[in-house]
């Protein structure tokens, strides 16, 4: 069926069609056409010129570039320039104190996690880092070690323990660590009320650079998808869903601070997480633990629970 905007797109373009070598379509544009359209694109980035910050220069110009880049190689439509104005707009909307729609685009289009791997350069042994997530709150509650993060939280306890060491092997005494995760009904605690802190909290390693605490066994959960993104989810056939994970961010005078997420191994969304945060070397073990097993702290847990180990490696800073 031949839609409105194919057709406009064909009186644009006439000509074949075809295909390079990555399979990025192309459509034959003519020489005067072409010329018309980089003299615009020369034009926009000359306004620049005048700026002052070099930095902020050099990003405006190189997004001007390669957003006429997309328009042109796709030869975009006004309806459907419309309909992503429309898309951000509702964005916009929908975005407030709790909820941050434009990283969620972000994430389900790859940039936050390349963002990562552009700011984490792999370094030595040091543990790798992954998307931040729209759900972190800076007033988390404190534990000692050996504390329940869940906070009464619903889900399967889940007994955390490690390491924070540096990149030569010294343990980093006092180092902070950020946890934070979704209940067992796929929910982070703002998503009930702003206000709401449970399963999350932070802590300090010991002398000798261990910590530990119970959490909960990480499930998957959708993304929010009643907005903007999951109807563009829904649109090009995937799926909102993200790989069971538990977050961690590790900072410590002297290293780079780590923000990253540990995922259980034979999650059967794995490496389809809707926002492409699955590293091989995060997916750790939870050792499921049955009814009655002695826990770690001599805990009473009526019902099964897990336990991982996760030993984390700080790069220095600024590297």
């Amino acid at each position: 069926m031949t839609t409105a905007a194919s057709k406009q797109r064909a009186q644009v373009n006439p000509g074949t069609a075809g295909a390079d070598a990555r399979g990025t379509i192309f459509r034959e544009v003519s020489p005067e056409q072409q010329a018309v359209e980089q003299q615009l694109v020369d034009h926009v980035v000359a306004s620049f010129e005048a700026c002052e910050d070099p930095r902020l220069k050099e990003l405006m110009v190189a997004l001007v570039k390669h957003l006429h880049s997309f328009i042109r190689e796709v030869r975009l439509t006004e309806e459907e320039w419309g309909t992503a104005i429309d898309f951000l707009t509702k964005a916009g909307h929908i975005t407030d104190d709790v909820r941050q729609e434009f990283i969620l685009l972000s994430d389900t289009l790859g940039a936050s996690m390349q963002t990562i791997n552009v700011n984490n350069a792999a370094y030595a042994d040091a543990t790798e880092a992954t998307v931040f997530g729209p759900f972190f709150v800076e007033d988390s509650p404190a534990i000692d070690n050996g504390g329940d993060m869940a906070f009464e939280a619903p889900g399967e306890p889940c007994w955390v323990e490690g390491t924070v060491t540096d990149t030569d092997g010294n343990r980093l005494a006092g180092a902070r660590i950020e946890v934070w995760e979704a209940d067992e009904t796929g929910l982070y605690d703002v998503q009930y009320d702003a206000g709401k802190r449970a399963a999350r909290a932070h802590l300090f390693t010991e002398a000798d650079g261990s910590y530990r605490f119970w959490g909960l066994t990480p499930t998957p959960y959708p993304i929010p998808n009643d907005g903007p993104v999951g109807r563009m989810l829904d649109a090009v056939g995937r799926s909102p869903l993200r790989a069971s994970h538990l977050h961690f961010m590790v900072s410590h005078e002297g290293a780079r601070t780590l923000v990253t997420h540990i995922f259980p191994e034979g999650d059967p969304i794995g490496w389809k997480d809707t926002v492409f945060g699955v590293k091989q070397s995060l997916i750790k073990r939870f050792e499921p633990q049955a009814a009655g097993t002695p826990t770690p702290d001599g805990r009473v847990i009526d019902g099964t629970w897990s336990r991982v180990r996760f030993d984390i490696v700080l790069a220095p800073a600024g590297v």
